[in-house]
């Protein structure tokens, strides 16, 4: 008989940045305080501050679809709260197909690569605090995962795609933030 296997080793403590997200309107603040608290009063707009200071608006994905007429498949965005302002992002059709299977939460018969990353995140004791649609340049829009880790905060650079079929695929679906001028630019009601 083997000798049993070590216990594993205790995470040291994370500690939240300061500078990250502060999302209002969820269950709790990546600070560690309510909301409301958050907000400074209950029934506030759910916004969040982006590490440069500009306000994030809290989206949540709506739809996939493909229009032939069209060049790509798109994915809508709303609004969490009024004015429930909504963006269109253009996304490749493998993303497309992967992102229905996450807002449908269908897993296949072996992992995805989304369903991968998770899993690797989670192993290696990390969390993901949002999905951010960060910018948008010629057309193109620019995403960033905002992780927790057990060496702090991280931010990194990624498809809006990837990003949103990330938050879907988590055990808690993490948020999905918008800078407020991208959405401004795209929908100025």
């Amino acid at each position: 008989m083997p000798p049993p296997e070590p216990a594993a080793p205790e995470a040291a403590p994370v500690v939240p940045d300061e500078s990250g997200p502060q999302i209002v309107g969820s269950a709790v603040a990546e600070g560690g305080e309510s909301t409301e608290q958050a907000a400074g009063e209950a029934g506030a707009p759910a916004r969040a501050a982006s590490d440069a200071g500009v306000p994030n608006v809290v989206m949540t994905v709506e739809s996939v679809t493909y229009d032939l007429g069209e060049a790509a498949p798109v994915v809508r965005l709303l609004e969490a709260e009024a004015p429930y302002r909504s963006l269109e992002v253009p996304i490749a059709l493998p993303e497309a197909v992967a992102l229905a299977n996450a807002l449908e939460n269908r897993v296949g018969r072996r992992p995805s690569t989304h369903e991968l990353f998770t899993t690797v995140l989670g192993e290696l004791r990390g969390e993901m605090v949002a999905a951010r649609i960060a910018r948008v340049e010629n057309g193109v829009f620019f995403g960033e995962l905002v992780l927790m880790t057990p060496r702090g905060r991280r931010v990194i650079d990624c498809r809006v795609s990837d990003a949103l079929i990330l938050a879907l695929r988590q055990p808690v679906v993490a948020p999905v933030l918008c800078e407020a001028e991208v959405l401004s630019a795209a929908d100025p009601t």
